[in-house]
């Protein structure tokens, strides 16, 4: 049985790996040995099992018998399968979010579209960009919906992640403007499908 401190372990060495795969600096097919990541971490393997479990459940590893573990690869098949999850389940979050949806969360929401206007690298942009849906998704109140999200964004960001160089200069998100005209003006159906295309771009750019 996993305790909750190797629950608080297994949390930490999973975020740790997830951005080191989402950063590219574990490359795809890379082997995860768990006792260099135990050693790593100065932690027992029950922990390190856990926090593999969890990497497989966002689709970053891939656990094979006899094997173990290894970097998941993508094709561009599984960038706009994940397009297409995200289109279908924000729009649908959107949709219940909408009736709790405040001035003082939309303004929130355009903070953090304008830090992404300002973003002087990838890093910074894919985390404002998270933090915008985040925010107008949240108050849906739908923990397991936007748990699986949360997961599909984390696949997302790798996608983003991978198409990025050194150099880079932070796109104008006009698509983000649209949504919040429309949430503040009341028309929640436009909001939905300008995100619903909005995200799908993802899986056409592939």
């Amino acid at each position: 049985m996993t305790s909750a401190k190797d629950e608080t372990i297994a949390v930490r060495i999973s975020r740790t790996l997830a951005d080191r795969i989402i950063s590219g600096a574990i490359e795809a097919g890379a082997r995860l040995r768990q006792d260099h990541v135990a050693e790593e971490f100065g932690a027992s393997h029950v922990p390190v099992r856990e926090a593999f479990r969890r990497l497989e459940s966002q689709g970053l590893v891939v656990s094979e018998p006899r094997r173990g573990v290894r970097v998941a690869g993508f094709s561009p098949q599984e960038v706009r399968e994940v397009a297409e999850m995200r289109a279908s389940l924000e729009a649908l979050a959107l949709r219940h979010a909408v009736p709790h949806l405040t001035k003082a969360i939309l303004d929130q929401a355009e903070e953090a579209n304008k830090a992404g206007d300002r973003a002087r690298d990838v890093q910074a942009w894919e985390e404002a960009n998270r933090s915008f849906h985040r925010i107008i998704l949240t108050p849906c109140g739908m923990p397991r919906l936007l748990g699986a999200i949360d997961d599909l964004h984390t696949a997302s960001a790798r996608f983003l992640f991978s198409g990025w160089r050194a150099e880079w200069e932070a796109p104008t998100d006009r698509d983000h403007r649209a949504i919040l005209d429309a949430l503040r003006a009341g028309e929640a159906e436009i909001a939905e499908s300008v995100l619903a295309r909005h995200i799908q771009t993802i899986g056409q750019k592939s």
